[in-house]
């Protein structure tokens, strides 16, 4: 673990993998709550933690980076479910990289329980683990200019929902109807990073 200072009062802390990230940030999150941490700011990322707005972030740095973190707790009992209609415009390309029926793509996708890694990209746009790494993709070669609103897409180890139209470059399976931000609703993002997600199929599997 290495605990770098980000401006006065900020503290980036590097960790070796994703999963000690989630535990990191469950520990912070659970520290904060107990009242034994004054932080404005926690942001999880793939291997970092982000804090921002600390009283001694020196003191801090030397607590983490002289302790170890306990494993990250239970997840939420809760599960966001978010319904899918399996009609990506790449869902034959990733069964043809899985060396899978389309049908299989969708089967394995919404048996999978996943869970917000991270959030970032754009607003309401969460990282979601869960796939074993036998089912990783890689990026399109080329980016879209514009990727539709809802549309549900791998890249690598990750499975992401689109919350607006943007350009983007992952492989796109299918599409959701739920609104994954929405400035008007408290919390506005749907998916928060430790939140648990299943993926329901709605309609026919294949390319509309």
């Amino acid at each position: 673990m290495r605990a770098l200072p980000v401006g006065d009062r900020g503290l980036l802390v590097e960790v070796a993998s994703e999963e000690e990230a989630q535990a990191l940030h469950a520990e912070l999150l659970r520290r904060r709550t107990e009242g034994m941490l004054s932080v404005r700011e926690i942001v999880p990322a793939a291997r970092t933690v982000l804090l921002d707005g600390l009283d001694d972030p020196e003191r801090l740095a030397s607590e983490l980076t002289a302790s170890e973190m306990p494993p990250a707790p239970p997840r939420a009992r809760e599960v966001v479910e978010l319904p899918v209609r399996y009609d990506g415009a790449d869902l034959a390309d990733v069964a043809a990289h899985w060396n899978v029926p389309e049908r299989e793509v969708a089967r394995i996708h919404a048996a999978t329980e996943f869970t917000v890694a991270f959030c970032g990209f754009a607003p309401g746009f969460g990282y979601l683990t869960g796939l074993p790494p036998r089912y990783d993709v890689p990026r399109r070669a080329t980016p879209r200019t514009s990727v539709p609103v809802g549309a549900v897409a791998l890249a690598g180890p990750y499975t992401g929902v689109y919350p607006r139209s943007s350009p983007g470059g992952w492989q796109l399976i299918g599409t959701t109807d739920a609104v994954l931000w929405d400035h008007a609703r408290v919390p506005a993002a749907l998916l928060s990073p430790g939140a648990r997600v299943r993926f329901v199929p709605v309609g026919p599997v294949g390319t509309a």
